[in-house]
């Protein structure tokens, strides 16, 4: 048992200086050990040391977010919303977008490395992008947020493949029912491979990769971090590392 809470304790102060910037958690240490001793005489009673989990790192002055998943995921809610389908598929999106998102509309999240959960309004399935458990042209609605630029590049421990991100985008596209919509993202700018992280597209070069889908409207999260709403594609080709969504629709 005590090994046990010595083992939390350590975990718990590692995390404070490696997570989520290493060694950042050294700046807020005088604080912590400040406020520490300020609590301990307002209460009268000294908090356990053996359960002090130190957050050194939270005191900002604004929330913090990741502008790509944040606009994405509001980006793609609303537009499910609207289209009402009576099902929803997803492939590998963020997982906290899915949960939200099977609160109101049954969806099947398909992934590679399969999500373990019982949540209502949510069927998880293992599966590959490159070859989806679905018959040709059986999904009428389909989401897939910053997926296509990782496959191939061995990153989640798929194979390497070149040419991953061109089998995703068809694989995409054999599932879709006529008159479908897909709803994609990926990063977006000068185009390029950061091995093995992710690709960049230009934009002109995902819709390319969609042929058999018409382009609906196209959205873009910049470099600054700004949602820019059904813009074209042209406005996105500056960015370094912007985060293009893609709304598209099976030709019949």
């Amino acid at each position: 048992m005590a090994d046990g809470r010595l083992r939390v304790l350590a975990k718990n102060w590692i995390k404070a200086f490696l997570l989520p910037v290493p060694l950042a958690g050294l700046l807020g240490l005088p604080r912590y050990i400040s406020d520490w001793f300020r609590y301990s005489r307002m209460s009268g009673n000294s908090p356990g040391y053996r359960d002090s989990y130190p957050c050194l790192t939270d005191r900002l002055s604004n929330t913090p977010f990741d502008p790509h998943y944040f606009f994405q995921g509001a980006w793609l809610a609303r537009k499910v919303a609207q289209a009402a389908p009576a099902q929803h598929v997803d492939v590998s999106s963020s997982v906290m977008t899915i949960a939200a998102l099977s609160g109101f509309v049954d969806t099947v999240f398909i992934d590679y490395r399969p999500l373990q959960v019982s949540l209502p309004g949510l069927d998880c399935r293992a599966g590959n992008i490159t070859q989806l458990p679905f018959e040709d042209g059986s999904v009428n609605s389909l989401s897939c947020l910053h997926v296509i630029e990782h496959i191939g590049l061995g990153r989640y421990g798929d194979p390497l493949d070149p040419q991953g991100s061109l089998r995703a985008a068809s694989e995409l596209q054999r599932v879709m029912h006529p008159g479908g919509n897909l709803y994609l993202s990926t990063p977006v700018g000068r185009e390029r491979v950061c091995f093995n992280a992710h690709r960049v597209f230009a934009p002109n070069t995902v819709v390319s990769m969609f042929a058999k889908m018409e382009l609906i409207a196209f959205s873009c999260v910049d470099d600054a971090g700004n949602l820019v709403l059904d813009t074209t594609l042209a406005s996105a080709h500056e960015n370094e590392y912007g985060c293009g969504l893609f709304h598209f629709r099976k030709r019949d």
